[in-house]
């Protein structure tokens, strides 16, 4: 039986997320069929424009994670770059909307279904859904995610044998495909991938239901406008909040992260 405590809790919790569970497999042959069949320059365009960036979220070594979506805080990533004008550096801001548009309904046209099929019986409660991977050797140091006004569900997609896991505080969590993995990400968490394969999971962040609704949109406003003016590349999922204080390396048994600062030169 598995246990749950503060900040690793129970999905069945959450029912509106059992129509997301439910379409895993689609979900993950969505994603199979992308990484397969898209052309270089569709996967270019992905990784630089639908998928959040950090500046503070640091790894140990070369390993990298790779993250793109199809919905940013509530809105498909198509208008997220018309209501916050996104300017990139090849692309102007309709011409990445439109791309956008087409690469989501060309190869996640069932995913985007179960999404707006559960945020409109649930008044748009899901506010963030992208594809995460973390890639062989990937070890991502000590942090928090301060979104204190969501949980983050991590739905099993491609998850390898070995030591792939999540540490949060002093547990060490494992994800499971076709299974959500639901956590309080405002606590301290350092997740890795020790196995030779890739890892990868759809990430789906969502406001807590036991709080006023009005509250955490106000927050969730406040919070993005700020994340976006400091790196419009996050697309409101990362900002400088993100960094662990010292003393939780301390606390979690993990000073020896510290060095790797020194070691990154930052």
């Amino acid at each position: 039986m598995e246990s749950f405590n503060e900040y690793h809790l129970n999905p069945e919790q959450f029912p509106f997320l059992k129509p997301v569970q439910d379409s895993w497999q689609v979900i993950r042959d969505e994603f199979i069929s992308f990484i397969k069949q898209a052309s270089h320059e569709e996967l270019t365009f992905t990784y630089d424009v639908l998928g959040p960036k950090s500046k503070t979220i640091k790894t140990k070594g070369n390993s990298k994670y790779s993250a793109f979506g199809i919905l940013f805080q509530g809105l498909f990533i198509e208008e997220y770059i018309q209501v916050h004008h996104i300017k990139y550096p090849d692309h102007k801001t309709d011409e990445a909307s439109e791309k956008a548009l087409a690469l989501r309904e060309k190869y996640f046209p069932n995913l985007a279904k179960v999404i707006e099929k559960v945020n409109f019986s649930e008044d748009n409660i899901i506010r963030n859904a992208y594809f995460g991977t973390f890639h062989p050797g990937l070890d991502i140091k000590l942090h928090v995610n301060y979104n204190p006004h969501m949980n983050r569900g991590y739905l099993g997609l491609i998850v390898p044998e070995g030591d792939v896991a999540m540490k949060i505080c002093h547990e060490q969590l494992y994800w499971h495909e076709g299974e959500f993995m639901v956590l309080d990400h405002s606590y301290p968490h350092c997740p890795h991938n020790y196995t030779n394969y890739d890892r990868t999971v759809l990430v789906v962040d969502f406001f807590k239901p036991d709080m006023p609704r009005e509250e955490v949109i106000r927050f969730e406003q406040e919070q993005v406008a700020e994340r976006m003016q400091d790196n419009p590349y996050s697309l409101g999922v990362f900002g400088k909040s993100d960094k662990a204080k010292e003393e939780d390396f301390i606390k979690y048994d993990l000073a020896h992260q510290l060095e790797w600062d020194k070691a990154l030169g930052v």
